[in-house]
């Protein structure tokens, strides 16, 4: 577990001779993960700090608590960094949450000493690129089915308030970074959740897909991405069909009021004449 790693590290800089070399280990190598800790137990005095786990990856470290909460921050602390930037993941989750098919993640902001943190409810699953890829594969269709639908919903969704995120080329919504952030019930295989989206934004339906199992090789050798598109092909084959349907149904009630119309008028004339 990753804080037993860090915790061993930060016993062992203790031996390095030269102060600033010390200072060097705990501020970049570890991110000053103990101080970080530290404030959030002072922050949350209730929660019980006995039982936490650390999890780490993109910019991000962050603290499991009682296996209900989760709290994020930022390796490295820059004062620099805009605070409409840090909180840039909890707007875009705000304004996509009403279209996923899946859960999305409440993210609030707080303050802890001199930290700002992401917390959030703890979602229980595995993530699906922990799996052998004997169980993607058994699975593949039903997560393709799951995974294509929800790219299909978020990637084609129209949220409010957020458009000031769009920069670059693209043409809808991307979590962008899906191969790392799955979380599955491993006895159902249903997906319970997606997490992470810090590096999510406007983008190219393609990007999603590469991103879908790029960085693991469990994924890409499950055969997962092929079946991913298939399914987001059947999606799209069906809304064209509905599409077609409801037009057609339109048209109809077009005709069908223009020959009542008709009809109507040929009665009226005849009443007068």
């Amino acid at each position: 577990m990753w804080i037993y790693f860090f915790a061993i590290c930060d016993f062992l800089c203790r031996f390095i001779p030269v102060r600033r070399w010390r200072m060097y280990m705990r501020r970049v190598k570890l991110f000053d993960w103990y101080r970080k800790y530290n404030a959030l137990k002072r922050t949350f005095p209730n929660l019980d700090f006995y039982d936490v786990k650390m999890i780490k990856g993109g910019w991000n470290i962050g603290f499991i608590v009682e296996n209900q909460f989760v709290f994020k921050v930022r390796k490295h602390t820059d004062s620099k960094v805009p605070q409409d930037k840090i909180v840039r993941e909890k707007r875009i989750t705000d304004a996509l949450s009403p279209f996923s098919p899946v859960r999305i993640l409440s993210i609030r902001v707080i303050q802890a000493g001199e930290y700002m943190f992401y917390k959030y409810p703890f979602i229980p699953g595995k993530n699906l690129n922990s799996l052998s890829v004997k169980k993607i594969i058994a699975n593949r269709e039903k997560l393709a089915q799951q995974i294509a639908s929800f790219i299909y919903r978020i990637h084609n969704s129209k949220p409010v308030g957020i458009d000031d995120l769009k920069n670059g080329d693209g043409d809808g919504w991307n979590h962008n970074d899906l191969c790392n952030n799955i979380i599955v019930d491993p006895k159902t295989m249903n997906i319970t959740g997606i997490i992470d989206w810090e590096y999510a934004g406007w983008g190219t339906l393609e990007t999603e897909f590469e991103n879908t199992t790029a960085f693991s090789s469990t994924m890409r050798e499950s055969g997962l991405n092929e079946a991913i598109r298939n399914e987001y092909a059947t999606i799209i084959e069906k809304v064209a069909a509905k599409q077609q349907r409801q037009q057609e149904r339109l048209q109809r009630a077009k005709e069908k009021a223009a020959a009542l119309a008709k009809a109507n008028a040929e009665s009226d004339s005849q009443s007068e004449s």
